[in-house]
């Protein structure tokens, strides 16, 4: 893809990842951010920016939005929660909500669809997890993913668009809005404690690993994947090859709160249970790297900055 500044739409734009993602994308040139979402206002958006309606039900809509875009970033999808609660409801958005949109895209021409899909696909566990592992996930979360990542690496096996499915692993970061649907995740979770109750409880015993990608670094590689020429068989894990355990995690927010919020946070977990233990997980991220992209992993600025939006920006935050 090359020329002028392309045209990108952003689903899902008022969320976690989208609002970083359009502040990324807008602060180049090299791009005019189109901002797609189901609520006609919406507080969580750049005012300068171009905000479409795309409402999933209607055809007319999804071909407006896609009209004279040159490239779609679909982060649009029901949350973990979300899916767990009603089946019917995740297979109804992160599927057929895509597919009706890929079905948009490729009659308005548009040149690549980048699909954010879930390192959930491959259904948790332990050890080396790499794009050729078996995805075994069947929380209504990882199946209803798959099957979105499905739709679009068809219409990329038919010739219809370029299209790619990112396999997100935990991202985390100061979200773009204190409404971002984010306050259930680990990190803005664990910030949101420090400031709040000046303490990080955990759940669990904090003994399992994940790996975690900084959403400076996801908002980097997503716009890499719309930009680098070649995308092999449209399928690449996000990662950021850190898997430090959930107790790790905490201890390093805690770390960091007495420079940044000037007082000192205890980490509360859970015992362990019987036998419990750390497993060793490496989420590989190698197709992404061959294509030329770099991590930047500034953890604790991430982290940091997380920590400041809650005290100072993040106002009625839920």
């Amino acid at each position: 893809m090359s020329g002028d500044a392309q045209r990108i739409l952003i689903t899902g734009a008022t969320g976690y990842v989208g609002g970083r993602l359009a502040r990324h994308l807008a602060a180049s040139n090299r791009y005019e951010v189109v901002l797609g979402s189901r609520r006609p206002q919406s507080s969580n958006v750049d005012p300068a920016l171009r905000l479409v309606m795309t409402n999933y039900s209607d055809a007319a809509s999804l071909r407006s939005a896609c009209e004279g875009v040159d490239a779609i970033v679909h982060l649009a999808g029901a949350n973990a929660q979300s899916c767990a609660a009603d089946p019917a409801l995740a297979f109804e958005v992160n599927a057929v909500g895509t597919a009706r949109l890929v079905a948009a895209a490729v009659l308005s021409g548009v040149e690549r669809f980048v699909y954010l899909s879930t390192a959930h696909v491959y259904g948790g566990g332990a050890g080396l997890i790499g794009e050729e592992t078996c995805a075994r996930g069947t929380h209504p979360y990882a199946t209803s993913h798959r099957a979105g990542e499905d739709i679009v690496l068809h219409a990329r096996a038919r010739r219809e668009l370029d299209g790619v499915a990112a396999r997100l692993s935990n991202s985390f970061g100061a979200p773009a809005s204190a409404s971002a649907d984010c306050w259930m995740l680990l990190v803005p979770d664990l910030c949101r404690q420090a400031v709040r109750s000046r303490r990080l409880v955990l759940r669990s015993s904090g003994l399992q690993r994940r790996d975690f990608i900084t959403l400076t670094d996801t908002c980097a590689a997503l716009e890499h994947l719309l930009a680098v020429e070649s995308t092999g068989d449209g399928l690449f894990n996000v990662g950021g090859r850190w898997a430090p355990t959930v107790r790790e995690m905490a201890d390093r927010i805690a770390a960091l709160c007495p420079r940044v919020l000037g007082y000192e946070v205890p980490v509360e977990t859970a015992p362990p249970a019987t036998g419990e233990r750390s497993e060793e997980f490496d989420f590989r991220i190698d197709r992404l790297l061959a294509t030329g992209f770099r991590l930047a992993r500034d953890i604790d600025g991430e982290l940091a900055a997380t920590l400041e939006f809650c005290a100072k920006d993040g106002g009625p935050y839920p």
